[in-house]
């Protein structure tokens, strides 16, 4: 039983697509179809039933994925990272990320990427955005707040990020003296849009509620980091974005009365990817400076 035929037999049934898997493989689709019947003939059944939209997988061929599928994708792995341990590395990695968590925890971390010969296209993104990308090659690998549901892809945990509420002293002092949920009401906010996701969530945690919509929104944190350093109004921001400013005593994080909110931050690629020795090898190299 080939061991191309098996990996064959793993994309089609994670695309649910001949053509899909054809395209994330580099492989026409009769081959593909050449390598399915032929899993099927050693068999002796059918391992996907044909219908307009693609394939669905039969209980046998889903009973063989849950088998053989993550062994394969660690296998494939392990031997492109000894080929990077091999061989000079060359050739370009496309890395996307938020603009925020890309431009001040991830791109001060990228030297030995470089170092190790990679050239660097960097590429900004959120959640819809970076996983379209990761799914069409676009990019090789993301980072990311969210968990993909899409089972072609994978990932693994980094760092975590705690949402803090800030502001210059001044507001934040005024804030504590008119009381906290009078405080938050009357000071403006301002906010990555008009969902205020991170607020949002921030207040939640909290039990407060703050109903008017924000002064003003900007869809970069580091925008309304320099708002919120111009003293207009408070908002809710990741700790990353906001240490050094709270070291020089420059904002102030407001206190929340019950909890902290965190988040999980997530490298994620396409599970074919980590074939290829360099995306392996930038793989490693970004779990262990990203998850210091």
């Amino acid at each position: 039983m080939s061991l191309l035929h098996l990996r064959t037999f793993v994309e089609v049934h994670r695309c649910r697509s001949i053509s899909e898997a054809a395209r994330a493989l580099s492989l026409t689709q009769p081959a593909v179809s050449q390598h399915i019947a032929s899993l099927e003939a050693q068999l002796g059944r059918p391992l996907f039933v044909r219908h307009t939209r693609g394939v669905r997988p039969t209980a046998a061929a889903d009973d063989l994925a849950m088998t053989i599928g993550d062994s394969l994708d660690r296998a494939e792995t392990a031997l492109a990272a000894a080929k990077a341990r091999s061989a000079d590395l060359t050739g370009t990695l496309h890395l996307a990320a938020p603009a925020e968590y890309l431009g001040e925890y991830v791109a001060p971390r990228l030297a030995p990427l470089i170092e190790a010969g990679l050239d660097l296209r960097l590429h900004i993104g959120g959640r819809d955005a970076l996983y379209d990308w990761l799914m069409s090659d676009t990019v090789d690998l993301g980072l990311t707040a969210s968990l993909p549901e899409d089972p072609r892809l994978n990932w693994a945990q980094l760092g975590i990020e705690t949402l803090q509420a800030v502001a210059i002293p001044d507001i934040a002092d005024r804030i504590h003296h008119l009381g906290l949920n009078d405080g938050l009401r009357v000071v403006p906010h301002i906010a990555y849009d008009l969902e205020r996701p991170l607020l949002r969530t921030w207040l939640s945690a909290n039990g407060l509620a703050v109903d008017h919509p924000p002064a003003a929104t900007a869809p970069d944190m580091r925008v309304l980091r320099a708002m919120l350093m111009a003293g207009i109004g408070w908002s809710v921001l990741p700790d990353y974005l906001t240490r050094e400013q709270r070291q020089a005593g420059t904002l102030r994080e407001i206190a929340a009365p019950k909890a902290v909110p965190r988040n999980a931050f997530h490298l994620v690629w396409a599970r074919t990817a980590l074939r290829h020795p360099r995306v392996a090898f930038a793989r490693k190299a970004l779990l262990a400076v990203l998850s210091e």
